[in-house]
């Protein structure tokens, strides 16, 4: 009876740390799932010169794990789609990417999973939308109403992202990505403690830059984004479900 205690406490204990580094490696922030549903000429002319390929197709709620449309600094100029969950080259288990979804644009370059993608391996994650949970306040209520956020303009953006490509023991090559977070701004304060770094289109040479850079050079980069130029309204709760990717999960409650 005795070692079944031990063999209980010592399970809690090892899910508890699970779950602590989990939120240390920024997993319990924003930002969770997003929507890339605009059509093949709207991010064409978002992102001028890009090769657009047939397997960008309108999605309405992009989960962890699933492919994301991405343009690498590699010079190559052409959109790829990697796995969202960054998995760094040196790690054993590429399960780790599940819960590298999100970095924390304060510690980049000190995060071992991050800084050397800093310096060389950044990317932009294309976008035209993502969600958020609005805790309710009701006293009692666990309820959380789900929120799009999006450009009032409604174009196609990017998201800073970083990447890096691992290879499996048998030599297959995973490429894989995430998407870094900084402080919220005016609109999403009252959410959430984080939002995504979204990069506007005049930062966007820098950090493609296939160059090395100095972490230093970037953080300028890595601002809340202007609230005057988001919006953001109520939505069902289809979006819950990753299974729901449908035009129906924007729309407004």
């Amino acid at each position: 009876m005795y070692n079944g205690q031990q063999r209980c406490s010592g399970l809690v204990l090892h899910c508890l740390q699970i779950f602590l580094s989990l939120c240390q490696e920024d997993n319990c922030a924003m930002c969770g799932r997003f929507t890339l549903a605009s059509d093949p000429a709207a991010i064409q002319a978002a992102f001028p010169g890009v090769e657009v390929p047939a397997q960008v197709v309108p999605r309405y709620n992009i989960a962890p794990t699933q492919p994301v449309a991405v343009l690498r600094n590699t010079g190559t100029n052409r959109i790829e789609m990697l796995r969202w969950g960054l998995v760094p080259s040196w790690a054993k288990d590429p399960a780790i990417g599940n819960r590298l979804i999100n970095a924390r644009a304060e510690t980049l370059a000190e995060k071992p999973a991050f800084r050397v993608a800093l310096r060389r391996r950044r990317c932009l994650i294309l976008a035209d939308g993502f969600y958020e949970w609005r805790q309710e306040t009701q006293p009692g209520s666990r309820r959380k109403t789900p929120l799009y956020f999006r450009l009032k303009s409604g174009l196609p953006f990017a998201f800073a992202g970083l990447w890096e490509e691992w290879r499996a023991p048998d030599g297959q090559q995973t490429a894989s990505c995430t998407i870094v977070t900084t402080m919220p701004n005016s609109l999403l304060e009252t959410v959430h403690t984080r939002m995504p770094v979204i990069l506007p289109p005049e930062s966007y040479a820098q950090w493609l830059d296939p160059a090395e850079q100095e972490p230093a050079s970037l953080a300028s980069l890595l601002q809340p984004y202007p609230a005057a130029e988001m919006e953001g309204y109520a939505v069902s709760t289809l979006v819950n479900d990753p299974k729901n990717d449908v035009a129906e999960a924007i729309m407004p409650a």
